[in-house]
């Protein structure tokens, strides 16, 4: 029997499986907006509460370091109890502690909100890419992972192009209220859907010890933990290390006004969003591993040629292979640990190790920031190629190829 024969009875109704993307991808989409706007207000928060430099980067840090907790906690909950209900608990943990991030006096207070909201945050990947996987078909698993990874720079994008727009007006007070829509509508969505019968099939009452003690059984297992972990670190490193300070570079150091470095950014993220889209066709028809050593060779090019790059308009079409290469590979995390795992563990492996990744790159903006004062931005990119040498290491030892299996 194929894998694509043993999964079809999972998706049960013609509607549900992209029901369950929608609410996946809208969920991912609220993590990729409030980022994004975080990023373009580091200055004006700085500015407003008189933060140094440092405390406004470690805004960014200590957000994904909560995302980090919150990855462990809903994961682990949402295959104890659910995919959709946890996912619910998630999204109203982020509104609330988002909406409290207007109102803060000071430096102390603002860390606090953005820590819980970034709690809440940490729930979204991981149970989103189980839900899309379990609704879906093996020959086109990696095609929906890709979608809900979509949904990041779809929120991202949002947040580039409305931010020009809202925030000279409304203020980074005002934005963190916008910031409260998408979780309004990922949570209307999720209240359209129910749990995937392939997790009502395979649930269990097992403690959170024992699923996480199924992402270590055994050898075979722990290797391809430690190779997920190293490829998620490189990507979240990379990701957030150039995306946050990369409308500071533009500003300062090119003299790109607000609107101007937008149009860059949204250029660099339709980039991203055409890699991730491309990245999931390529693995569902050549495979999860060639299709993640291709990328990371191309990033490996590509941050060393942006690096060299002064011109505008060469920066402009670089900027979307860059993106293209850099972030691409998010498209293959989703349906690569949904195939690693069994169903009782899925989440909490999606979010786990991915959330290590994030907390890993929660240090990416330190580190880029760091080097940019120490020598400059440019330098700093290019010594991002290193990380994704790691990467294509990483993958050709310890990731095996899983394309077509049926999920456990």
């Amino acid at each position: 029997m194929s894998s694509e024969t043993l999964d079809e009875p999972l998706v049960h109704s013609r509607g549900y499986p992209y029901k369950a993307l929608a609410g996946s991808a809208m969920g991912y989409a609220m993590d990729g907006f409030d980022l994004l706007i975080l990023g373009f207000m580091l200055n004006a928060i700085a500015s407003g509460l008189g933060l140094t430099s440092t405390q406004a980067g470690s805004l960014v840090s200590w957000t994904l370091i909560g995302a980090v907790a919150g990855g462990v906690i809903f994961g682990a909950l949402s295959d104890r109890y659910g995919r959709v209900k946890v996912l619910t608990w998630s999204i109203v943990l982020f509104a609330v502690f988002t909406g409290l991030c207007a109102f803060a006096q000071g430096y102390w207070d603002l860390l606090i909100y953005r820590t819980i909201a970034g709690v809440g945050l940490g729930g979204e990947f991981g149970i989103g890419m189980a839900l899309a996987a379990e609704a879906w078909p093996a020959n086109q698993r990696a095609r929906a992972s890709s979608y809900v990874a979509l949904g990041w720079q779809v929120g991202v994008l949002l947040g580039a192009v409305l931010t020009p727009m809202l925030l000279p007006s409304i203020g980074w007070r005002g934005m963190f209220m916008v910031g409260i829509i998408p979780a309004f509508l990922a949570w209307f969505m999720r209240r359209q859907l129910h749990e995937p019968e392939l997790f009502a099939q395979k649930q269990t009452q097992q403690s959170s010890m024992q699923r996480f003690a199924l992402l270590v059984k055994d050898r075979e297992t722990r290797r391809i933990s430690l190779g997920i972990v190293i490829l998620t670190s490189v990507q979240n490193f990379g990701y957030y290390g150039m995306m946050i300070w990369m409308p500071s570079f533009l500003s300062k150091q090119l003299g790109f006004n607000l609107t101007k470095s937008s149009l860059w950014m949204s250029v660099t993220i339709l980039g991203m969003m055409s890699g991730i889209w491309v990245f999931g066709q390529l693995a569902d028809r050549i495979g999860r591993k060639p299709s993640f050593i291709l990328f990371q060779t191309g990033a490996v090019i590509m941050v060393i040629v942006y690096a060299l790059i002064s011109q505008p308009t060469v920066m402009l079409v670089a900027g979307a292979f860059l993106g293209m290469f850099v972030n691409g590979m998010l498209g293959g995390y989703g349906a690569l640990m949904s195939e690693a795992y069994p169903t009782q563990a899925r989440a909490t492996a999606q979010n786990v190790l991915f959330n290590i990744g994030r907390a890993v790159g929660s240090f990416g903006p330190l580190v880029i920031g760091a080097l940019a004062s120490l020598y400059s931005f440019r330098i700093a990119l290019a010594l991002l190629a290193v990380i994704y040498i790691i990467d294509i290491l990483a993958t050709l030892i310890l990731i095996p190829e899983f394309k077509g299996k049926a999920l456990s």
